[in-house]
C-alpha cells in the first residue's frame, strides 16, 4: 500500500483517462477504460458517475420532493411545510436547512440577481416563519464561503456579519431550536470569534442539543489548526465528545473527522492509513457505525469519510461495505471538498472495487 495515498491525491485527474484493475498480490494498477482487466463498479449495480447526487449524503425522499416542488413552481410553501414537520431536536432539520440554503445559494450563483426568488418571497410573505429565517441565514453563510471574494476579503466579512444577524433573528423565532446557533458556528469560524465568545456560543448549542453530531462537526472546524485552534485542541475536543457519547451516538466517530481536518496537504508517510492515530480513529468510527441506528441522518456522513480512509488503508472489504450503503449520493466530506465531488467519489469507489477483487472478492461475495 506504499502508493495508495499518492494515488488518492492524483486519482481525480487520472480518472478521466484511466480505470483501476486488480493486480497480482492485491495491488492496484491503472489501465485504459474498457480494458477487460479493469474493475467495473457497474458489475455491483453501483450508480454511474453522472447519476450520483451531489446535494445530499444519503436518501431523503421528502426533502427531494420539496426541493423539486420549490424549484419547479417557484413557491416556498412545500419547503416551509417540510421544515415545520421536522423535529427541531434532531439532525434531520439541520441537514434540510442546509440543503435548502445550498440550493438557494447555487441558484443565486448561477443567476445573480434573479435566482432563489422562492426564498425572497418566503421571507417577504412569511417574515415570522422560523424555517424561512433559518434557510435565509444558511444561504448567507454559504454565499460567504462560496462566492464573496475569498476568506479575509471585505465582501466575505460583510456577508458573514449579515449572516450573524440573520442567525440571531432566526433564534428569536424558534427558542430552543439549535439550528440557528449551529449555523452561527460557521459564522464564528469565518469572523474569528475569540475563544471565550465561541465557548459561549457553543454552550448555547450543547444546552439544547448535547449529542448533536452536526453541531460537533461545525465546532470542530473552529478548533482545527487551519482556523483558530491547533491539532491538539481539535483532537481534545473530538476525543472529549467521543468519550461522553451516549450509547448509539455517532460522536464516537468524531476523532476520525479531526484526523481528516488536520491532515497536511501532503502526506509524507507512505503507510499513513495504517498509523496508530488513523487506526484508532478508524476503529472508533467503525464502532460508532455498528452501534448507530440505521435511520440516523448522520450515518451516511460517517460512512463517506470511512470509505475514504479505508481505501487509503487498503481495507478493501470494509471499504466496499461503506460503498454498499452510501452509493448514489456524494454530498458529504471528503467528496464535497473537491471541485468534482462525483469524480472524487467514483475514483475511490473504483479503487475499492479493484482492491476487493484483487483479494478474492466479487459481486457474489458482497453482502446485499
Amino acid at each position: 500500500m506504499q502508493i495508495i495515498w499518492v494515488l488518492m491525491g492524483l486519482a481525480v485527474a487520472l480518472a478521466v483517462f484511466f480505470s483501476f484493475r486488480r493486480g497480482r498480490g492485491g495491488g492496484l494498477t491503472l489501465v485504459a477504460p474498457g480494458s477487460p482487466d479493469a474493475a467495473d463498479p457497474a458489475d455491483y449495480g453501483f450508480a454511474r458517475e453522472e447519476e450520483l447526487d451531489v446535494r445530499v449524503p444519503g436518501p431523503d425522499h421528502d426533502l427531494m420532493e420539496a426541493l423539486e416542488n420549490v424549484q419547479r413552481t417557484g413557491h416556498w410553501r412545500a419547503a416551509s411545510a417540510l421544515l415545520a414537520g421536522t423535529p427541531k431536536d434532531g439532525e434531520r432539520r439541520w441537514q434540510r436547512v442546509q440543503a435548502f440554503g445550498g440550493a438557494a445559494a447555487l441558484d443565486l450563483a448561477q443567476r445573480p440577481g434573479a435566482g432563489a426568488q422562492w426564498l425572497k418571497a418566503w421571507r417577504l410573505e412569511a417574515e415570522k416563519d422560523a424555517g424561512g429565517a433559518q434557510v435565509h441565514a444558511e444561504l448567507l453563510v454559504q454565499q460567504a464561503w462560496r462566492s464573496s471574494g475569498g476568506v479575509g476579503s471585505q465582501d466575505h466579512r460583510i456577508i458573514l456579519e449579515e449572516a450573524r444577524d440573520a442567525c440571531r433573528k432566526a433564534s428569536l423565532l424558534a427558542p430552543g431550536d439549535p439550528v440557528p446557533v449551529i449555523t452561527e458556528l460557521a459564522v464564528a469560524r469565518g469572523l474569528g470569534y475569540a475563544e471565550a465568545e465561541f465557548d459561549a456560543l457553543w454552550a448555547r448549542v450543547i444546552d439544547v442539543a448535547p449529542a448533536h453530531m452536526g453541531a460537533h462537526l461545525a465546532a470542530l472546524h473552529y478548533w482545527c489548526e487551519k482556523w483558530h485552534g491547533s491539532r491538539e485542541k481539535a483532537d481534545a475536543f473530538a476525543h472529549a465528545a467521543a468519550a461522553r457519547a451516549p450509547q448509539g451516538s455517532l460522536l464516537a466517530a468524531l476523532p476520525l473527522f479531526s484526523v481528516y481536518e488536520n491532515m497536511p496537504d501532503t502526506v509524507l508517510v507512505s503507510d499513513f492509513g495504517k498509523t496508530a492515530v488513523v487506526s484508532r480513529a478508524l476503529e472508533g468510527a467503525l464502532y460508532a457505525v455498528h452501534q448507530a441506528r440505521a435511520d440516523d441522518p448522520m450515518l451516511a456522513h460517517v460512512r463517506h469519510l470511512l470509505l475514504w480512509f479505508l481505501v487509503g488503508a487498503g481495507r478493501w472489504a470494509e471499504a466496499m461495505e461503506q460503498v454498499r450503503h452510501v452509493d448514489g449520493y456524494v454530498g458529504a466530506l471528503p467528496w464535497s471538498a473537491s471541485e468534482e465531488p462525483a469524480a472524487a467519489y467514483a475514483v475511490a469507489r473504483a479503487m475499492a472495487v479493484a482492491g476487493y477483487e484483487a483479494n478474492g472478492g466479487s459481486p457474489a461475495t458482497l453482502p446485499h
